[in-house]
């Protein structure tokens, strides 16, 4: 049968499964350009940082995770991402700039976790990604641009580095020795509020998984009980549940947890098992 003989409509599908194919390769091994940032939407900051890498890293996509996580807070932000980077595929690079001590003497780094790919300061924020994963690598990075702001890593350095391995380009020197760097003195799971979202809810930095069902969550001297969502208690009532990421998250059904129970970033959490 000669290809004029074809059917259109079955030339047509051939076409798009030939596309697809295509397309597939060439994104196989690095999915997405993950953002975990502090940088907020107002102002240049994300949008720049999204320029430098649609420049260095075409046609890749560039999801935004946060960019409102713990403002210049290292600590609760790392079990933040801990929490929330395993949910993309492995080959995903999470561009990942919590960076109070941004042109001072922390270093830049690399870490390979299970296949993921996470670039930013070596200032605690990937302790537990690394302490959690099964296999983990860290490299500093060596690489500066030609011209790099003291005040702005993110976009002058970081960015351009999560480019580059988003286009499959690999360190080129040995990684670093496993303890250098390391947080041993930070907590497995972080008994503290770690992250309140637009609804009020406040997120801890407790893996649910690990507290018996029974467990009540104290915060502001209200010891809450366990729910599997909003509607299994009354309106107005506060709880805690196991959110879409595995963490213990703490609400109202039909009103604000941060408002009501006064929970910021930082609120101590009480465990009553």
């Amino acid at each position: 049968m000669s290809v004029a003989e074809i059917p259109i409509a079955l030339r047509r599908s051939f076409t798009i499964w030939a596309m697809i194919r295509v397309v597939t390769k060439q994104h196989r091994g690095f999915p997405m350009i993950v953002l975990f940032t502090d940088f907020g939407l107002e102002g240049p900051y994300t949008g720049q940082v999204k320029a430098v890498l649609f420049r260095t890293a075409p046609g890749i996509p560039v999801v935004e995770l946060f960019a409102d996580a713990p403002a210049g807070r290292p600590k609760p932000a790392a079990y933040l991402l801990a929490a929330y980077g395993v949910w993309f595929p492995p080959g995903s690079v999470l561009l990942s700039v919590i960076d109070p001590g941004v042109g001072g003497p922390r270093l830049p780094v690399i870490v390979e976790a299970e296949g993921r790919w996470y670039v930013g300061p070596d200032n605690g924020l990937f302790e537990l990604v690394t302490r959690r994963a099964d296999s983990a690598r860290t490299w500093e990075i060596l690489w500066r641009p030609r011209t790099l702001s003291a005040s702005f890593h993110g976009r002058d350095l970081f960015a351009p580095v999560a480019g580059k391995l988003a286009r499959g380009e690999r360190p080129a020197h040995e990684p670093r020795a496993p303890e250098i760097g390391r947080h041993d003195d930070w907590p497995d799971d972080l008994s503290e509020i770690v992250y309140v979202d637009r609804y009020g809810n406040a997120v801890t930095g407790l893996r649910s998984n690990l507290l018996p069902n029974d467990a009540r969550l104290v915060v502001s001297g209200c010891a809450l009980r366990r729910a599997c969502t909003f509607s299994d208690v009354p309106p107005g009532e506060a709880f805690w549940y196991e959110n879409s990421n595995g963490l213990a998250e703490i609400a109202v059904n039909t009103g604000r947890a941060a408002d009501a129970l006064q929970l910021a970033v930082g609120s101590p959490v009480a465990v009553l098992r």
